[in-house]
């Protein structure tokens, strides 16, 4: 028997309810934010990862579906969205184009790595891009919309946030702390020794619980900001704390992506194990301009679908539209014709086999409908129909005429 790849799972029943309803109800929230649309392949130019996500990340390095097609292009399935949103943005020659544009996504992300609990190797991301606003404001904007996805969603979080400085004061900080590091070059990991070359500042991002001790005391970029970054990351601070939204600074959040700048910051969960974060973002203000566009400043987040379904309890569904049943088999195309009618404004199922009343009962409630809709010998001679309404438990038989017209 064939069987799924290890790390890419089928989505269905409850489980595809709960995608369905984290998506529409985030993307109704992006709307409100003046945020649209937009959809990327998922099949994309291997170089554009490796020049805007770093072949300093584990992404990169090691968790790629990276191949040669058959047009010899090097080419692999998308890791994650914001790149090729960006791509899309700058292919548009919106970046050419001044003022603010802002987008928002959904869909599959691949990543080769150990499958766990809250992390496959096909996962899905819900993401929003905002390009053309340096102002912090926007900043604070995307936080309060990712605030407002999971109120509505119902899960509670923590959000931390950190400044990763800007061109003028990273360059000296990372000098700063390569000299730390390398003071402790022996005893670090092997991971940390390959970004020490490639991306410094992603060594405070290691996992190995022997290199964050040696690393307690390494300078702290937040105390090595530049004026413009000092003031911008008070000035978010600020807008955060005069909206109610609580925080934890930290001072070790530097995201897994080498694309970030300025202000970054997490969505984290409690009681979902050691992978608790459930979002996250920041401002990347020279992205554009490392995938050859004209320099544009932008700033986005994306949530881990299947880290929030975890999390979310489904709201009581409703019940919704019409199941149609016949107790013989002469009157099953009779219902074929009036449920394509009410097809045109509401659910329908219909049943093609004849059944007893009992079974269509049950079968009609199984799927949640609002009305059960029966035809029997006696109903198809006088041109009427049988309809139960399953919430309030009335029912009444009533002409094919006024069944259309209601």
């Amino acid at each position: 028997m064939i069987q799924s790849l290890r790390g890419m799972n089928d989505l269905f029943d409850e489980e595809s309810q709960r995608f369905t309803y984290l998506i529409e109800t985030a993307s109704t929230i992006a709307k409100r934010y003046g945020f649209n649309f937009i959809s990327t392949p998922i099949l994309e130019e291997t170089a554009l990862f490796k020049r805007s996500v770093g072949e300093s990340s584990d992404i990169v390095g090691k968790e790629m579906y990276q191949f040669e097609d058959k047009g010899s292009n090097d080419v692999c399935m998308r890791p994650e969205g914001t790149a090729g949103v960006v791509r899309a943005f700058i292919q548009k020659k919106m970046d050419k184009q001044g003022g603010e544009h802002r987008f928002f996504y959904h869909g599959p992300m691949y990543r080769y790595e150990r499958p766990q609990k809250g992390r496959l190797r096909q996962f899905h991301q819900f993401g929003a891009e905002s390009f053309g606003n340096s102002s912090v404001l926007e900043d604070t904007a995307i936080i309060l919309m990712m605030r407002d996805i999971f109120d509505a969603l119902q899960i509670p979080f923590r959000l931390i946030i950190n400044s990763l400085g800007c061109k003028v004061c990273m360059p000296p900080y990372k000098d700063n702390l390569v000299t730390f590091v390398t003071a402790k070059q022996a005893d670090i990991c092997e991971d940390c020794t390959r970004r020490l070359d490639l991306n410094p500042i992603r060594v405070l991002d290691c996992k190995n619980d022997k290199c964050q001790t040696l690393y307690a005391d390494a300078p702290k970029l937040i105390n090595n900001l530049c004026t413009e970054c000092d003031e911008d990351f008070i000035r978010l601070k600020k807008l955060l704390d005069d909206t109610g939204m609580t925080y934890t600074v930290d001072t070790n959040l530097v995201r897994g992506l080498d694309y970030y700048s300025k202000t970054a910051f997490e969505f984290v969960a409690d009681g979902i194990g050691a992978q608790n974060a459930i979002a996250g973002g920041g401002r990347y203000d020279r992205l554009v301009e490392f995938l050859d566009g004209k320099p544009t400043p932008a700033v986005g987040f994306a949530i881990g679908i299947e880290r929030v379904m975890g999390l979310l309890t489904l709201p009581e569904i409703k019940r919704e539209g019409y199941y149609f049943g016949s107790l013989d088999e002469e009157g099953i195309d009779a219902l074929f014709s009036l449920a394509q009618n009410k097809r045109k404004a509401t659910k329908v199922h219909i049943s093609y086999e004849k059944r007893a009343m009992k079974k269509h009962l049950n079968a009609a409630d199984k799927i949640n409908a609002q009305f059960c809709v029966i035809i029997g010998e006696n109903e198809r001679q006088e041109g009427k129909v049988w309809i139960k309404d399953l919430s309030s438990k009335s029912e009444e038989t009533i002409t094919l005429e006024a069944f259309l017209k209601g």
